[in-house]
This record gives structure tokens, C-alpha cells and sequence, in this order.
């Protein structure tokens, strides 16, 4: 049995009535090998064959005389074909008809055609001027026909009701006349243009018509009417009412604008003013944003909506009006906002809230607060929108939107649009918020880390600036210090940890503890950087996330008797020196890796200074930026210091005024030091003949020199240091002994022997002749210790003088 492929409107079980002249159109299913597969009730009406005789047979016997030659060879790469064809009916006469033929697939999935033809044809001729004319005038299209002067011959029904006139009071008129608005004038040009080229003219007009309620925005088309011969004869105006299209194009643009322009830092004040700077005058006439005081403070605010008359302090507004008139609470000013005011109660539903200015409401204004309300009547305020700002379920106040120029009220389009734009500005005044408090905490903490005030020492003069990063890069881990050091030296340290925020500053924090406590054992530089990298590398592992700590740093020793410097560096810019003889150069210091890869070795230099010299250290965020190459950077360091006076303040200023002339985007250290000479009076030295003999000679000679330096309430206590140091070392140390005294802001006594072994205090028993000498030595110095040297070691205790100053050399 042949299958019946279904034609479309063909429903058996149907009525006549629920059919719109289905037999009026002939249909047949043709599959992809030419069979008849369907045939319609209106294909037997036109040919006259059953189904029964059909189905299932060729459709090529249905053609009577055979397939048409402008058929093209292959039916299956057309998705529709259209032409004359003469067909055979039932009673053996041709039939021509227009055939139309639709590709499709059959519930298969094989190819197959659908054939349509007209039974009979349309009862309404297309030369029937009142069809026509009805069709025109009934058609819902906006639509006006003008003639070549441009006059009005005829409107629709449609243009009739926007216009709000009938035809008669606007035929002969022309479109400027109808219409009195600069855009009619625009619209005339374009139809003076489509007459003198024939061609069609598009334009989008915006426009208040007379009986509407607001603006609206129209695409009209011009088209040139031409007559058989191709005379124009007139033009044609249809218009398509875009108004709703374009606030959804105009919400979108300020969506948009809103992504680029809110947000743009993060200062929270800034980003509430962008808010308000956005949303006028696209959505309002005047826009206030007020904050909960409470999200101020260190800790976020309490959760829940706030309830009964709320305090808020306002941050930003803006208005169509140059000056913000309607302002009545300036920004910064707290200010307490009554419970059935629009503000507290969006903030108690924490919803977004539309209301109409009223005068029920206005006179609840006036009761509660009559400054406002003579604003609100004055400019005349009469819907107002206010949503909260909310972020990570954080209250954090509200924006209120309000309109009294613009004439539409607050629409539920216009409450999305606000809580779009406004939750995107809550969400950056969040993160602004959570910035500033880190921030804040990590400049308190970095603070408390870097020196209060500088040491007192002898051997430079030092000034030093430490500037925070913008607001943008945080808080970074930058630090310097000065540390004095035994034998009247100073160390100087500059660091840079990598990272910014608070866990930055700790670990700045950690390595400026660690370098002081190295410095302390009197290590090398390059032997207390080995130490410190293998901190940070220890640090680095004991890390939430691998590479989150690293640093780099230059350490420097200078000594003012000898006027030498040992410098070394892991990965830290050189430091710059200035001579009293006029040359300013970066130093030749080898580079060694940064604080944290491990196992690389660092390498010092030593230089002899000569007196007055300036050594700059620094970090790199002085020397380098976005916006200027680092070498462009230290050409102009160079610069400064050539010119720089004798002041180490002036100096700092000046380079800080030529490197950063803006806030810098990186945390900036730098310290500058002139270079002192101790005097070689204030500086004894004795070498020591390796016998015990000799013990006296030397107590003797340092009583002398005391002597000499008019420190004779001195002597008790320098006998037995010397005594006590020299005896040790003749007896337990390696030629050469050498004792050294040094007057400087402490009385220094220093020997030195060939033996790297140091020594160390014990508890002597009661009846022990020795081992008490180390002991008495810390007991009556101000502090001892011991360091390595090239060749041996150096054992140093110190004296102090009174708080009153100096004894007179």
C-alpha cells in the first residue's frame, strides 16, 4: 500500500468552518524520485484526479509536455523553485498554471517537494482603486503619501492617529507645516533628495508630537512613487514608531558606560561620584549617593537592613543644573533621613523603591524637614527612585535618583537600569572600601616596621624619604635601615620585597628583623645575604602559594677610621655615589640573584671613600615606571646628585621632585648618606709582641692615651678590658695582636689576632683562679662582641659616655 505523505491544511478531521479556503490551493508531495506522495482536495479541484489516482505513482504523467527546459538539472540544490507549467488534467486538455515548489524533509529525513498552485484566481482585481484605497488607509504602517510640491494627498488611519489630525486638516499641507518641529524640516530635505535622485531615503527623527506624552523616536523611509512611463509622481512616507528600541539601545549604552567609567580607582568617594556623573542626565535630573557611617570603620558594618530613621553621610551628587541647587545636604555631611523617607525605607525593604512626589508626601517632607521640601517644590521634584547599595550581602547605603525636569515618571525599565548600574558601582565601592582598610593597615603596619628616627652615630650624615604606592598598586613591601655596628661603623640597608599589601609589609617586616639580628654577628655582606636568601627561601616554602615571598636587597658597611666600604647586592639596583671631586657614577657591584632562589653565591666589594662622598641607595620604584625607561630613570638620578648641595634633605627633595612628579605607582625608598672620616687624634693602635710580658705595656699605653684625651675617670675600667682582651689573646690567639682605641661617641677598645676562634663567657667554679674576665668585662662595658676578619678576628668592647654629650677631646 502506497504512503500518503501529509499535505499542509489538509486535516481530515477538520470542519469546513474551522478551514480559510483550504480547496482554493492545489498541493501535492512529490519525494525525491519524482512519486507522488500527497495530494489535497484542491489539487483534485484543479486537475481532477482522486488521490486514490495518484499516490504513488510518477508525477512526471501529470505534465503534459514533459519537464519544463528552464528546470534546472538539479532540484535538490534549490530550496525553492517558481515558474509556468502546463499541466494534464483529468480530462485529457493542458492546464497552465504558476507553480511554486518548496524543498523539504519528511519525517525521515529524505528529501521531498511540496507543489502549490492556485485553483482560482483572487477575487479582488489589483486594479480596483477602492481595495487599494482601503488598503492604504487601513494598513498599520504609519504611512503618508505627498506629491511632487510635497503636499499631502492622503494618509492613513495610522498617521491620522499619530499626527492626532484627520486627513482633510492635512491635505495640501506640507510636512514642516503639519508638524512644527526642526525635524519636519530635516524630514522635507530628505524628500526633496528622493525626488531629485530617485532613490529611497532612510532618516531617524526624534520628535514630541502634539497630544503625547513624551518624546518619541521614528525611522521613516522615503520612497519616490513613480508612474508606468517612470515619471515620479509623488513620494511615499512610512514611519515605524523605535521609541521603545531606542530607550532599550540608549539603557544598554548607559549599562555600558556604566562598566567603563564606574570603578575606574579605588577611592571609594570617586567611584560614588562616577555613579552619579553616569546616571545624569541618561536616567536622571539630579542623583545624591549617601553611605551608612558605619561601613567607616575597620570591620564591615552589621548585616540586615537598617530600620527607623537612618544616618547617612552623603559622598557625591549631580544634576542637570550647573551647581547642584537642589542640593540641601553637602557632601561629607551626616545627616538623619526620617523613616518615611524615601532613602530609609528602600534601605529597610532593601529593595529598590519607586515613588511619586505627592502632597500627602510633600507635606510629611515639610513637617519633617522644611529645607528640603521648599527645594523639592521649588525645582519641582516629582518621582523619585532610590536603590540600595548592596555588595557580598553588605549593606552599604543607598543612591536616590530623581526627576524634575525630565517629565515621564520612574518606570520599572528605569528601576532595572538603576539597580543595574548601581549594584556595579556598590560592588566597586566595596572593593574600594575592603582596599582602603588593607591598605590602611598595611601602611600602619609597615610604619611601625620601618625606623621611627635614625640612630645617632659618627660615621655619615643620612637623610631618608619612604613614599606608599597610589592607591591602585597598594602597599608594597619596600624598606630601609640604618644600623650601627661595631669599631664606630654603619650599616645601610635598602630592600624590596616583592608584592604589595599586608602580606608584603610582613614579610618586609620579617627581613628587616632578620637582617638587624645578622648584623648583629657582625657577618660580611655577602655572607649575610647567603643567610638572609637562605631565610627567604625557607619562608618561601612554608608559603600558601609557592613564589609568594622574595625580596631583593643591598647591605653596605662603611668605617670611618678606615674610610672603606664593603658593598653587596642580591638583585637590587646599584647605588649611586657623588664625590667631593666632582664624579657621579653608578658603583661597579657585582649583581647577585634575588633574596629566595638559593644555592647562588653573592660577591662584595670593597672601596675606599674619600671623605664628603654621597652614596644613594634606593629601590627600583624611584628609577623605573610605565612611563619612563629605567635607564632614562638613573640618567636623571645622576643628574640630581651632580647637582645636589649640601644638604642630604634638599638633596632627597630634589630627587624625589625630579623622578616622581606624580604619585608613585610603586613604593619608593631611598636613603642618602655623606660620608665622615674619623679624626686620626680620636684613633690609637699598638701592635702587641706575643708574650704575657707585654701585657703591661699595653695597659700602659692605653692609660697614656686616656691620658691625652682627658678621660682619666676611664682608666679603671680600660686597665682591665685591655688586660683581660690582650692577655686573652696572647695566650690563646696567633700573631699579629694589634690594640686599637677609638674616642668616638662610645670609647671603643679593639684587638685584633690572627686565630678565627672566638672566645666566649663561662661560669667560673668557686675556687677557679680564671674565667671571670669576659664576664666582668660585660658586666662593666656597655657592650662586647667579636667579629671575623680576612685574616683573623677582632674582639671589641665598649665604654659609653654620660647622656650629657661627649668629653672634650
Amino acid at each position: 500500500m502506497a504512503r500518503s505523505a501529509s499535505v499542509p491544511g489538509e486535516d481530515r478531521g477538520a470542519s469546513p468552518q474551522d478551514l480559510v479556503d483550504e480547496a482554493g490551493t492545489a498541493k501535492a508531495v512529490v519525494d525525491e524520485r519524482g512519486i507522488v506522495r500527497g495530494w489535497s482536495e484542491g489539487a483534485r479541484r484543479l486537475l481532477g484526479y482522486r488521490d486514490s489516482e495518484v499516490v504513488g505513482r510518477s508525477g512526471a504523467a501529470l505534465l503534459a509536455h514533459g519537464i519544463p527546459p528552464d528546470l534546472p538539472g538539479s532540484l535538490n540544490t534549490l530550496p525553492r523553485w517558481s515558474g509556468r507549467v502546463t499541466l494534464l488534467h483529468r480530462e485529457g486538455r493542458p492546464l497552465t498554471v504558476n507553480l511554486l515548489a518548496h524543498l523539504r524533509q519528511d519525517g525521515d529525513g529524505q528529501d521531498e517537494w511540496l507543489l502549490l498552485a492556485a485553483v482560482t484566481p483572487s477575487r479582488v482585481s489589483p486594479d480596483d482603486d477602492g481595495f487599494l484605497r482601503r488598503s492604504f488607509t487601513q494598513s498599520t504602517c504609519t504611512t503618508a503619501l505627498y506629491d511632487t510640491r510635497l503636499r499631502l494627498v492622503m494618509a492613513n488611519a495610522d498617521m491620522e492617529r499619530v499626527i492626532g489630525l484627520p486627513e482633510e486638516a492635512m491635505r495640501g499641507l506640507r510636512v514642516s507645516e503639519i508638524v512644527h518641529h526642526p525635524q519636519a524640516d530635516r524630514t522635507e530635505r530628505h524628500m526633496r533628495r528622493a525626488l531629485e535622485t530617485g532613490r529611497r531615503q532612510d532618516l531617524e527623527v526624534s520628535l514630541h508630537l502634539a497630544g503625547h506624552e513624551r518624546a518619541t523616536v521614528w525611522t521613516v523611509a522615503l520612497a519616490p512613487v513613480r508612474a508606468a512611463d517612470g515619471r515620479t509622481q509623488g513620494v511615499l512616507l512610512s514611519a515605524h514608531d523605535m521609541t521603545e528600541q531606542h530607550l532599550s539601545r540608549q539603557r544598554l549604552a548607559l549599562v555600558n558606560e556604566a562598566s567603563r567609567r564606574i570603578g575606574s580607582t579605588l577611592d571609594l568617594v570617586r567611584t560614588a561620584q562616577e555613579l552619579a556623573d553616569v546616571a545624569v542626565p541618561q536616567l536622571a535630573d539630579f542623583v545624591t549617593v549617601d553611605l551608612l557611617p558605619s561601613i567607616e570603620g575597620d570591620a564591615d558594618p552589621p548585616s540586615g537592613a537598617p530600620r527607623g530613621p537612618v544616618r547617612l553621610r552623603r559622598v557625591a551628587h549631580q544634576s542637570v543644573l550647573e551647581g547642584c541647587p537642589e542640593t540641601v545636604v553637602p557632601n561629607g555631611t551626616v545627616a538623619v533621613y526620617p523613616h518615611r523617607s524615601t532613602a530609609a525605607e528602600c534601605l529597610a525593604a532593601g529593595r529598590p523603591l519607586i515613588q511619586r512626589v505627592t502632597a500627602e508626601a510633600m507635606e510629611y517632607v515639610l513637617r519633617q524637614t522644611p529645607e528640603r521640601a521648599e527645594r523639592m517644590r521649588r525645582f519641582g521634584f516629582h518621582s523619585v527612585l532610590a536603590v540600595p547599595l548592596r555588595a557580598r550581602g553588605i549593606t552599604l547605603g543607598v543612591a536616590t535618583f530623581s526627576r524634575h525636569r525630565t517629565p515621564e515618571p520612574f518606570e520599572q525599565d528605569d528601576l532595572l537600569l538603576g539597580q543595574e548600574i548601581t549594584e556595579r558601582a556598590a560592588l566597586s565601592m566595596d572593593n574600594a572600601r575592603r582596599f582602603t582598610r588593607e591598605r590602611t593597615t598595611s601602611l600602619t603596619l609597615q610604619s611601625s616596621l620601618l625606623p621611627q628616627r635614625l640612630p645617632e652615630q659618627s660615621a655619615l650624615d643620612i637623610a631618608s624619604r619612604y613614599l606608599p604606592a597610589s592607591a591602585q598598586a597598594g602597599v608594597g613591601g619596600d624598606w630601609f635601615d640604618v644600623i650601627p655596628l661595631s669599631g664606630a661603623r654603619v650599616a645601610l640597608v635598602v630592600g624590596d620585597v616583592v608584592g604589595h599589601g599586608i602580606q608584603a609589609s610582613a614579610s618586609m617586616g620579617r627581613l628587616r628583623t632578620a637582617v638587624r639580628t645578622l648584623a648583629d654577628v657582625d657577618l660580611p655582606p655577602d655572607e649575610l645575604l647567603t643567610h638572609l636568601d637562605d631565610l627567604v627561601t625557607h619562608l618561601a616554602a612554608g608559603a600558601d602559594t609557592a613564589g609568594e615571598v622574595g625580596a631583593t636587597c643591598l647591605y653596605a658597611v662603611y668605617d670611618p677610621v678606615s674610610r672603606r666600604c664593603s658593598l653587596a647586592r642580591a638583585g637590587h639596583p646599584v647605588p649611586a655615589l657623588a664625590t667631593p671631586g666632582g664624579v657621579v657614577e653608578f658603583l661597579d657591584i657585582p649583581v647577585g640573584p634575588p633574596l629566595g632562589l638559593g644555592n647562588l653565591p653573592f660577591e662584595a666589594v670593597d672601596l675606599e671613600l674619600p671623605e664628603g662622598s654621597v652614596l644613594a641607595l634606593y629601590t627600583d620604584g624611584l628609577v623605573e615606571s610605565r612611563f619612563r625607561d629605567i635607564d632614562d630613570g638613573m640618567d636623571t638620578l645622576l643628574q640630581v646628585l651632580g647637582r645636589s648641595g649640601s644638604s642630604l634633605e634638599s638633596t632627597c627633595e630634589a630627587v624625589l621632585r625630579a623622578m616622581l612628579p606624580d604619585r608613585p605607582a610603586d613604593d619608593v625608598a631611598l636613603l642618602v648618606a655623606r660620608t665622615r672620616a674619623l679624626d686620626a687624634a680620636r684613633v690609637a693602635t699598638w701592635e702587641v709582641p706575643p708574650d704575657t710580658a707585654a701585657v703591661a705595656a699595653a695597659r700602659k699605653n692605653a692609660c697614656r692615651q686616656l691620658a691625652d684625651w682627658g678621660l682619666d675617670e676611664y682608666v679603671f675600667v680600660t686597665e682591665l678590658v685591655v688586660s683581660e682582651l690582650v692577655t686573652n689573646a696572647v695566650r690563646h690567639a696567633r700573631p699579629p695582636i694589634e690594640l686599637r682605641l677609638i674616642y668616638d661617641r662610645a670609647l671603643i677598645c679593639e684587638v685584633s689576632d690572627g686565630s678565627t676562634t672566638a672566645p666566649h663567657m663561662r661560669r667560673a667554679r668557686t675556687y677557679d683562679e680564671g674565667g671571670r674576665g669576659l664576664l666582668l668585662v660585660a658586666q662593666l662595658c656597655q657592650g662586647w662582641g667579636a667579629r671575623q676578619t680576612p685574616n683573623g678576628k677582632i674582639i671589641w668592647a665598649e665604654q659609653a659616655f654620660p647622656e650629657a654629650g661627649l668629653p672634650d677631646a
